[in-house]
This record gives C-alpha cells, sequence and structure tokens, in this order.
C-alpha cells in the first residue's frame, strides 16, 4: 500500500495478473464501495491494484491509511460477490473483422480457427478501463495472441472486437486505437441514458456468440431482441 500523490492511495494483492488475484482486488473494491468512509471519492479496480481516492481536505492520509488495513482485514469473512453471466453476440464476418487474416497468419490458423477459439471461451471481467465501459477480459486462449498494431487506427467503431497481446475486448465507443479488430457487436456497451451505463461490471463473465451480418442488423434495429445472460 502506498501514496498516489496526496489524494490517493494504491493497494497492491499481487505482481502477476491472474484470476485469483483479480478475484481478491474485486472482492475489496466491493467491500469499499459498500462501506465508504469519510473523504473518500472514488475506488478505482485493475488487474492487481486497487487505488482509492479521497479528499485530503475531509481525512488526513494516515487516517486513510488505518481505515483501509481495517477493511482489509475483514476480507476473509466477506464473500466475494458473483457476477453477471453475459453472452455478447460478434460478427466475425470480413467487413467488420479488419484484422483477423493477420491475426490468423500470426498464429498458422484459419480465420475460422481464430472465430472457434475466441467464441469457445468464458472470459472474466477484471476491470473497465482506457474508455467508459471498455471491459478487460482475463482468459484468452494464447493461440490467437497478436501485437499491436504499430500505428494505430485514428478511430475504431465502437462495438468493435479486438485483441492486443494476450488480451481481448471491445471499444465501447468510436475511439483511436491500436488493437487488432476480428470482429464488432451491434449491443452498445456504454449509454449515459441507462443505468447503470455500462452492460459489464468487474467481476462479470462474458461468453462471444458468433452471428451472421444479417443477424447483426436485426439486432441493431431492434427487431431482435437479445438474450444476455446465460
Amino acid at each position: 500500500m502506498f501514496p498516489l500523490g496526496d489524494s490517493a492511495i494504491m493497494i497492491e494483492f499481487g505482481s502477476e495478473i491472474s484470476k485469483s488475484v483479480n478475484e481478491k482486488v474485486l472482492q475489496a473494491a466491493d467491500y469499499f464501495i459498500r462501506n465508504p468512509f469519510r473523504g473518500m471519492v472514488e475506488v478505482v479496480p485493475a488487474y492487481t491494484t486497487l487505488t482509492i481516492h479521497y479528499n485530503p481536505i475531509e481525512i488526513q492520509y494516515e487516517k486513510v491509511c488505518h481505515t483501509i488495513k481495517t477493511g482489509l482485514s475483514n476480507l476473509k469473512i466477506i464473500p466475494i460477490k458473483k457476477g453477471k453471466k453475459i453472452r455478447i453476440p460478434v460478427c466475425y464476418e470480413q467487413e467488420f473483422a479488419l484484422d483477423i487474416d493477420l491475426v490468423a497468419e500470426e498464429n498458422q490458423l484459419t480465420s475460422n480457427e481464430v472465430i472457434s477459439i475466441h467464441t469457445k471461451k468464458i472470459y472474466d471481467v477484471y476491470f473497465l478501463g482506457f474508455a467508459p465501459g471498455f471491459p478487460f477480459l482475463g482468459g484468452m486462449d494464447p493461440r490467437i495472441a497478436a501485437p499491436r498494431k504499430q500505428s494505430p487506427r485514428l478511430k475504431i467503431p465502437a462495438g468493435s472486437v479486438g485483441i492486443a497481446g494476450g488480451q481481448t475486448g471491445v471499444y465501447p465507443l468510436a475511439t483511436p486505437g491500436g488493437w487488432q479488430i476480428i470482429g464488432r457487436t451491434p449491443v452498445e456497451l456504454f449509454s449515459l441514458e441507462k443505468t447503470p451505463p455500462t452492460l459489464l461490471e468487474p467481476g462479470d463473465k462474458v461468453q462471444f456468440v458468433s452471428i451472421t451480418k444479417q443477424e447483426y442488423n436485426r439486432i441493431e434495429r431492434g427487431e431482435h431482441k437479445w438474450a444476455f445472460e446465460f
């Protein structure tokens, strides 16, 4: 546990990215969200760390440290929060899968094999970051790992599904990015008009489901109501 400037403290739960370490991060995040202390501003989970922002005018650093240590000591008796299980439809056809051939070539696979491998896994949402609602997912099969693009695209369409190194994720908004794009989902991952605004939360599980371009269009137009939870 160490300070980040004068208004945040970072707690490190491990040095390697793993499901067990991330579960501890999310358990602690859930605890402090449910039990906020005076002056607490925000709780930000990541792969192996939890950052707690606070108002130094309302509470002193030493008091924050003591409060956090007390909270962490209670985690052993608190059950881990169960997340949702979400199915996300993805069209992997060439129009949306700008880099799937590159990912296939990188791993000496066919495009269909990349799709099969990508859709067979159930992924853990480790945290949201980079852009509102962007899920960083753990558990991708290393057989479809691929490096980031050397020159990022200036604009990646919302819903694009990408791979970067051993990670996979979904762009919730149209933003610049350097991930290899292998498909696109017609569902919204982030909307200020919804409560909560994000489809996914840390601790959720995700499975991608391959759909056709025709199914993509029907879901996008609202003609087909997709059953998210499984």
